[in-house]
């Protein structure tokens, strides 16, 4: 389908030619559209938040598969922006979730997701983890990770908000962040979950050996292109 096509089946019949004039402008038929639907949910979205991709859907849905059977009780989500990854997992599991972002316009819109699809889910303002005092079973996070001087596509750059997009250091500076004190906010036992860019995993497997306990188990696994999209890190 194209975007004047999905358009026409979801956007508001009675703007349809205002509608298709922002999408001729460069504008994501998503935001246009206002909403998509995520792992069982419908999440609302605008520039205010990522767009969220299949490939976070897959996140969630390994991640459920990876918990199954195991008794972790509380996971965070850092970075949530349209609370998606955080209300699928409430959805899918019994875990209790609480999701952070620093950007308090992303949680109002987060909160209004979780509302809608009837998730109980705890929203932090919070820079990783400054405002956090908890222990959790679980972080997950697909934080910003393309570099400054990499090339994407205009749509996304031209509309998507850049404090999702980009980090420091190649990419990796927030996975950085979030390994280095990762350890004051886990339980003895843990998973931590990863979206990563595809060139990343190497990187962000030594930075959980570097941070982390000697006893990890770090996976990298593939998305449903056949890119390393995705680091499980467990103990």
């Amino acid at each position: 389908m194209n975007g004047i096509e999905y358009i026409k089946k979801y956007g508001d019949k009675n703007k349809l030619e205002e509608n298709i004039k922002r999408y001729e402008a460069g504008e994501p038929v998503q935001y246009i559209v206002g909403n998509v639907d995520f792992y069982d949910t419908n999440i609302l979205v605008d520039k205010r938040v990522l767009i969220p991709r299949f490939e976070t859907e897959e996140l969630v849905y390994k991640t459920v598969e990876f918990i199954k059977n195991k008794a972790y009780k509380k996971a965070l989500d850092i970075g949530t922006g349209s609370g998606c990854i955080a209300i699928s997992l409430k959805m899918h599991t019994n875990l209790e979730v609480t999701a952070l972002d620093i950007s308090s316009d992303a949680l109002d819109l987060a909160r209004e997701n979780a509302k809608r699809n009837k998730q109980d889910i705890k929203f932090i303002l919070s820079d990783i983890y400054s405002n956090i005092d908890d222990k959790f079973d679980i972080i997950i996070s697909n934080p910003p990770y393309i570099r400054y001087d990499e090339e994407i596509d205009e749509i996304v750059k031209n509309n998507e908000p850049h404090l999702a997009l980009y980090s420091d250091n190649n990419g990796l500076s927030h996975y950085e962040r979030i390994l280095k004190d990762a350890k004051k906010y886990l339980m003895e036992h843990y998973m931590i979950a990863f979206e990563i860019g595809y060139l990343q995993g190497n990187d962000i497997t030594m930075l959980a050996k570097k941070y982390l306990d000697s006893d990890i188990k770090v996976n990298v696994l593939k998305d449903m292109q056949g890119k390393d999209r995705f680091v499980f890190i467990e103990r």
